[in-house]
């Protein structure tokens, strides 16, 4: 039943995110070549409508609206919208990295080709599909890299007007690089002066960088074969970036919710990076940090400590048992919150992912410590997915199931329609308790 549901994410969803490619499929063009324009560096002190913000200086080489180089390439656009959400897209990067190390699929369905900008659905292309996501995603957060040392908080478009433009991601700028010497809508070659080029948010953010590290310390694993070049230099470029930020974070203590996730942001990038390179610098620094967060309430850390039981040492799991046997309690509690089983989310996002991402943490703990957590708590995951939740029995996965999404919000929401294999966010609810997910409304996530 499971072997083959994937498949519409993989050859549909993913490429038609594709930045900075046109994507064709067939007689059908998802999207031209968009945002060849990218980006000027984002003005100071202004709070954008999009929850971006800058503070008094830009924290970068750049001045205010000076282009950044080096930024058309790669990337994904976000799940409903044509922006770049950094944090999301590193997380991204490390689970199709996960997805290849546990499993090497070598599925080709898509040509990808980097040098003409082009892509094209179902025309195999000799390569794994994987692999060339990987890349693609790793293209954009290097080029970060290679600008700032460090990943930004996101590029995204400065005029509502634009943001929430729908259809031809082509369209949304006129892919010309921005002159204010020009007119207004003047063109002279590969210029014009049209101000609608995408600015990049760059306040300094230690959990985004420690994600983005992560997310290149991965990277130069699953591409090792694939992109050598790149590999090597994803590397180098996340050992430089943790060496630089761990004495301004230290020096800068987070607050609000980089307090929260902070410690665990940092956790992410040292797993990424011992795994990469068997440092025993990292690992030193991956016990430090991961005993005493295990203490703290939500069990946020668990997935971390059970990924990196094989460098931590011998002793290491009869040490972390005791943690998966206060899970387990906890799995048990939510049998009797709601008859699913699952972590169903109750505040203002609906909780597809939290379920996901749940049901993963139990696939890596089974392996670990099959004695305690069954096979079943993933399988659990995916059928409150493919419909055993409340409000209706559609699959939130569009395309898979016997009832599944047929209208999603997406970027094409405008034609009441959906990107095959998106994920929706699912089943909210409303206070107090009414569980509401809506089947013939797209313009609601």
């Amino acid at each position: 039943v499971y072997d083959t549901i994937w498949h519409a994410t993989a050859d549909v969803w993913f490429p038609v995110q594709m930045d900075h490619m046109a994507v064709n499929e067939a007689y059908r063009v998802w999207h031209g070549l968009p945002h060849m324009d990218d980006a000027l560096q984002a003005p100071l002190n202004i709070q954008h409508f999009d929850n971006y913000r800058m503070g008094a200086s830009t924290e970068t080489r750049f001045k205010p609206l000076e282009r950044i180089p080096g930024l058309t390439v790669g990337g994904w656009f976000d799940a409903g919208d044509f922006d770049f959400e950094a944090p999301a897209h590193a997380a991204t990067i490390q689970s199709l990295v996960d997805t290849w190390e546990a499993f090497k699929p070598l599925r080709d369905q898509t040509l990808v080709d980097q040098a003409n900008r082009f892509v094209d659905i179902h025309r195999p292309d000799g390569k794994a599909d994987l692999l060339q996501q990987i890349e693609h995603g790793t293209l954009q957060v290097a080029a970060h890299y290679r600008a700032f040392g460090r990943l930004a908080r996101g590029m995204t478009d400065s005029q509502l007007y634009r943001y929430h433009h729908l259809g031809d991601a082509s369209t949304q700028t006129d892919n010309l690089l921005y002159d204010p010497s020009l007119e207004p809508y003047q063109v002279e070659g590969n210029r014009s002066g049209t101000p609608d080029d995408r600015w990049v948010f760059t306040v300094r953010m230690p959990a985004n960088n420690y994600a983005g590290i992560g997310a290149l310390a991965a990277a130069s694993r699953a591409l090792r074969g694939f992109n050598d070049e790149l590999a090597s230099e994803c590397l180098e470029l996340a050992k430089k970036a943790y060496a630089d930020e761990r004495p301004v974070a230290a020096a800068n203590p987070p607050a609000g919710m980089e307090a929260r996730f902070g410690p665990g942001a940092e956790m992410t990038a040292l797993l990424q990076l011992m795994i990469a390179t068997k440092e025993q610098p990292y690992i030193d620094r991956f016990n430090e940090l991961i005993w005493p967060s295990l203490d703290q309430p939500g069990g946020r850390s668990l997935l971390a400590a059970v990924r990196a039981l094989p460098y931590l040492g011998p002793g290491a799991a009869e040490k972390l048992r005791p943690y998966v046997v206060k899970y387990k309690a906890d799995v048990e509690r939510l049998e009797k919150e709601n008859p699913y089983g699952v972590p169903i989310a109750t505040g203002g996002w609906a909780g597809s992912g939290g379920v996901m991402g749940w049901a993963m943490t139990n696939y890596y703990l089974h392996l670990a410590y099959p004695d305690l957590i069954d096979k079943d708590l993933v399988y659990r995951g995916l059928h409150f997915l493919f419909g055993t939740h409340p409000a209706s029995n559609v699959s939130l996965v569009a395309t898979v199931g016997t009832r599944s999404k047929r209208l999603a919000y997406s970027n094409n929401r405008a034609d009441f329609s959906f990107v095959p294999g998106v994920v929706v966010p699912g089943v909210l609810i409303l206070k107090p308790d009414y569980p509401e997910h809506m089947d013939d409304w797209p313009f609601l996530w």
